[in-house]
């Protein structure tokens, strides 16, 4: 078996044998969920109902506030409560949608839908839209703009993100394994709106079933195909993916498109196919629950908008304290002040850790073993870029291309010193873009 992969990268331990085995288990909320209206890249979603009107499950509770936003849907019957800030898991207080639920879970009637091939390409897209898909892996980016393409005639490879290289998150993994008929038609819904791609699904070789399964469901399809990539750390980033299954380049001023490649996520796919097969918005998603501190580590598909203390709950709490917890995984994901945030489009794994392995090594100075630089995935130098963002020489850094990160943190990972590498570089590459776009 081949296996193809980029220049660069880590080796950490991943951590997957936690939740990797355990089979998704769905649960329900007991208290209030709330919707975050910026869930999203783009702009915030608009409330569509008031405070004291009753919703029922898929029911459309905010619509998209722009082109570059998405609607968000309720994921229980009851009442709406509030419209108010409240806290997301990364940190931020956005205005929010709190919804009573009456425990009934009372459904919309979706009614009947066209069967997709008869579909025409803007009808496909409209049911994505209308469905609040994003992208689901981290980003957020609204998967109706991503498969708008200006010239998608010149689209030449849709790409299934299913390497999921994240430490301990195996939410995809279980996916692909427990739903793959699901991930597959979400794969030819898409390619119905690009008639010259090939469909491919790249996947790290630490998921030999997933590869296996997969492999023998798409054999027969002319257009889908498996890729094994080598598992490696962040083999799972857009630009690393693409070059490692096409040998396409892309930097910081290109999209996937300009490659020809559109890459879309597993969770997302399997969104496309509820929402273009089954006619239904997107109310849930799995998430995995995992860390030494947790008592029983599993992946769980949860309703939109429940809060993470509930979720933390389904997987048996703590068998010791948590010094860290983290939304996403430990390389790239938030640090957690509070576990009272809810579930969100982007939410894809909870951690708990018993130790602050950040906090409880102290940083010294670089001693320039240039290691950084060997395993950087977007051949820049880390540690030249966080001298200038300490200094906020954005001149200096822009020159030296610290656009071009990716902000994986796999130069924190790697440094003796214990540098905070990555958090440096990513908040200078802010400062520098968001003068770029003025």
């Amino acid at each position: 078996m081949k296996l193809v992969t980029f220049k660069g990268g880590v080796h950490p331990d991943d951590g997957k044998r936690l939740a990797k085995d355990k089979a998704i288990k769905a649960v329900q909320p007991k208290g209030n969920l709330v919707f975050p209206l910026s869930q999203h890249i783009g702009a915030p979603a608009r409330p569509v109902v008031a405070v004291g009107d009753r919703v029922l499950k898929g029911q459309k509770i905010a619509e998209a506030g722009g082109f570059v936003s998405s609607p968000i849907y309720s994921s229980v019957s009851g009442t709406v409560k509030a419209i108010e800030p409240h806290y997301t898991p990364t940190g931020s207080k956005v205005n929010s949608i709190v919804i009573e639920n009456d425990g009934a879970y009372e459904e919309v009637d979706y009614g009947e839908i066209k069967p997709a091939l008869y579909m025409t390409k803007e009808e496909i897209l409209n049911h994505i839209a209308d469905a609040g898909i994003v992208g689901m892996g981290g980003a957020g980016f609204p998967t109706r703009v991503k498969l708008s393409p200006k010239e998608p005639e010149k689209i030449d490879y849709v790409i299934a993100n299913c390497a999921e290289c994240e430490p301990y998150i195996t939410a995809d993994y279980r996916r692909m394994l427990e739903n793959p008929d699901a991930l597959i038609s979400g794969m030819k819904v898409v390619l119905q709106l690009f008639d010259n791609a090939t469909g491919i699904f790249a996947i790290e070789d630490n998921k030999p079933d997933c590869i296996e399964k997969l492999t023998e469901l798409v054999k027969d399809e002319p257009r889908m195909k498996v890729v094994p990539l080598m598992t490696k750390y962040p083999q799972g980033a857009e630009r690393q993916l693409i070059y490692a299954a096409t040998k396409r380049a892309i930097n910081s001023s290109m999209l996937p498109a300009d490659a020809g490649c559109v890459v879309d996520n597993v969770e997302t796919l399997i969104g496309i196919h509820r929402a273009v097969i089954e006619g239904k918005p997107l109310t849930e998603r799995v998430v995995t629950v995992s860390g030494d501190a947790v008592k029983e580590p599993g992946n769980f598909l949860v309703p939109l908008g429940m809060n993470h203390t509930e979720l933390l709950e389904a997987a048996g709490g703590l068998k010791c304290p948590a010094e860290k917890v983290i939304s996403g995984g430990p390389m790239m994901g938030f640090a957690m002040f509070t576990t009272d945030v809810p579930v969100t489009k982007t939410s894809s794994s909870i951690l708990f850790f018993s130790k602050d392995e950040v906090k409880a090594q102290e940083p010294t100075a670089c001693i320039n073993c240039g290691r950084c630089v060997e395993i950087c995935p977007s051949r820049i130098i880390p540690s030249r870029l966080a001298d200038f963002a300490e200094r906020m020489d954005e001149a200096s850094f822009v020159k030296w291309e610290g656009l071009e990160c990716v902000e994986c943190g796999s130069c924190s990972y790697i440094c003796p010193a214990k540098r905070q590498l990555k958090q440096a570089i990513g908040s200078m590459r802010k400062i520098a873009l968001s003068h770029k776009k003025k």
